[in-house]
């Protein structure tokens, strides 16, 4: 098994990288972020991708784990929120080989921070059940079991006083109202009880970007689980897409 892996993490409005050490979960290159490209179809983004791996000089025998804002079920993208309608029904890994001519594993953004957190981050050695939510564009959700991921959970859908939660409670809703870390926070609130009362977590780890902030929201929020910042803030798509490779068949065509 390779001692790097290389990760990519792709949002809404970037698309971040790096080589990922495979004992640390580390950043062995500094950390890369290209602008999502607009539009933001499945030819277009697999394209960024393939410049990032040029521009880090990425061997083909290394494994490659990409993130997408979707589910991903049997590689295929089932419905997609927060980039273009053409990704629904794309078989991701197939794309990438024709592409890129590479292999790659593909999960779900926010099961890609839970990976991370659980092997090298804020859930690392956590029993029972741990959800990582990601605030950003949307609201991603990863649900680990005992250090088992629970892949393609969709929290940030759930309907909440009639409302998609992540109509009401991301990062881009935040900026988009101009709201106050408390007006946000009370939004959260509302989400977080409602995800709290549903699951009965042991413990919420919080990502995306925005969790460089999480002195500013967290210490407003009233919940009977401890709910703490992603330790891996926000590299935790990029480390959790490269275990994603480790971990999976997939990765190893060498």
């Amino acid at each position: 098994m390779p001692d790097l892996a290389f990760g990519v993490d792709i949002g809404g409005s970037a698309i971040k990288a790096g080589l990922v050490e495979r004992s640390s979960g580390a950043l062995r290159t500094e950390f890369a972020r290209l602008a999502t490209p607009m539009p933001s179809t499945p030819a277009a983004i697999i394209d960024a991708v393939g410049t990032l791996l040029d521009l880090h000089e990425v061997s083909r025998i290394l494994p490659v784990g990409i993130s997408i804002p979707a589910p991903v079920v049997h590689g295929v993208v089932p419905y997609m929120a927060n980039l273009d309608q053409a990704w629904v029904g794309t078989d991701v890994p197939t794309l990438v080989q024709e592409r890129l001519g590479r292999p790659a594993v593909v999960v779900n953004d926010a099961d890609a921070a839970a990976l991370g957190e659980v092997a090298f981050g804020a859930a690392k050695g956590v029993a029972g059940t741990v959800i990582v939510t990601t605030l950003g564009t949307g609201i991603g959700s990863g649900i680990v079991v005992d250090g088992k991921l629970v892949p393609n959970v969709e929290l940030g859908h759930l309907e909440i006083d009639g409302q998609d939660a992540e109509s009401r409670a991301s990062a881009r809703q935040k900026d988009l109202e101009g709201l106050s870390w408390t007006r946000w926070a009370s939004r959260l609130q509302r989400y977080y009880l409602y995800v709290e009362r549903l699951f009965s977590p042991d413990l919420f780890v919080v990502g995306g970007a925005i969790s460089e902030d999480a002195a500013h929201f967290l210490p407003l929020l009233n919940l009977r689980t401890p709910i703490v910042p992603a330790a891996l803030r926000n590299r935790a798509g990029v480390v959790g897409a490269a275990q994603a490779a480790w971990t999976s068949s997939w990765s190893r065509p060498f």
